[in-house]
């Protein structure tokens, strides 16, 4: 069953029920967490949300009572909860996993720890966000003993001695996760993963001006790290965008696949061609008429002044 079809059923079938849905203010009150919390939940999927395609203002995703319920029923909430939302930095996640930070650093830039959250610092510097709770997971796992106290191995040392700093990429990848989770149906999952790549490589990828156009109008909104335009903001729309060659094919890849998917679904709208009529035979059209006339004129002119 396809994304938008699953979708159309999920919300007739609230409607039929009469299940109350909850805005996501309203929502985050309920279960106790600041919005910010509530945001980053339904992001790594701990609150399930449903498209609201009713007339209520704001549109958007909501959350019904019965979710609201079952999260609630949950022991060790709402404490349990907002634990499983809490995200610490570098000093904070080292200290966590009792690493040094340049060690903690060193597998966040392998992709052996996968930041759920960035921002921009007021030096323009990216500071990483980590879920507590997979750090601890990692951290606790004996497979990672020998990252975690032992030296480094050769082979990943080459790597970093490489510059490789997989922070950004993998962000991109959980962040594209999110997206098509979110997805009400094939065009909006087209647009997810063209909103990860440049306009250059979506117009190579979507040849179709109107395809393009349709993209763009499902196209989600980025976070937002900071004002518009500015250096910050400019550093973190470079973070939201693929740029490793390997990542770029994989991408466009698969926004083929889906943009055939969408073409199926619902082809791009176009404008109705409205055919000129021609003519009767023998007839001058008025600006031809008009261009006759003074074409009969000059000649004229050109005639009297001739000696």
């Amino acid at each position: 069953m396809s994304g938008s079809l699953l979708t159309h059923e999920t919300t007739t079938t609230l409607r039929r029920t009469g299940a109350t849905l909850l805005p996501p203010g309203r929502a985050a009150r309920e279960l106790c967490l600041r919005r910010g919390e509530f945001d980053l939940a339904v992001h790594i999927g701990r609150i399930r949300t449903v498209p609201d395609d009713s007339d209520a203002p704001g549109g958007g995703r909501r959350v019904t009572r019965d979710e609201i319920e079952r999260i609630r029923a949950v022991e060790g909430f709402p404490e349990t909860l907002r634990e499983s939302v809490r995200t610490v930095g570098t000093t904070e996640g080292a200290a966590l996993m009792a690493v040094t930070k340049a060690r903690f650093t060193r597998l966040a830039r392998l992709g052996l720890l996968v930041p759920v959250r960035f921002y921009v610092s007021r030096y323009r510097a990216v500071v990483w966000l980590y879920l507590a709770d997979e750090l601890r997971q990692f951290a606790g796992e004996e497979k990672n003993t020998a990252l975690l106290k032992g030296r480094t191995p050769e082979g990943l040392r080459d790597q970093l001695r490489e510059g490789l700093d997989l922070r950004a990429r993998n962000w991109r990848g959980r962040y594209l996760g999110f997206l098509l989770r979110q997805a009400a149906d094939p065009w909006t999952r087209a647009a997810a993963v063209a909103a990860l790549l440049g306009p250059v490589e979506v117009s190579a990828a979507v040849r179709d001006p109107y395809e393009r156009s349709r993209l763009n109008r499902f196209r989600p909104v980025p976070p937002a790290h900071a004002t518009p335009g500015s250096p910050a903001a400019q550093l973190a729309e470079e973070i939201m965008t693929a740029a490793d060659p390997d990542e770029i094919e994989w991408l466009r890849t698969n926004l083929a696949a889906e943009m055939e998917a969408a073409r199926r679904y619902l082809p791009a709208p176009r404008p109705a061609f409205r055919p000129v009529p021609s003519p009767p035979d023998g007839a001058e059209t008025r600006h031809e008429a008009e261009e006759t006339g003074r074409l009969r004129g000059l000649l004229g002119r050109l005639w009297r002044r001739d000696p």
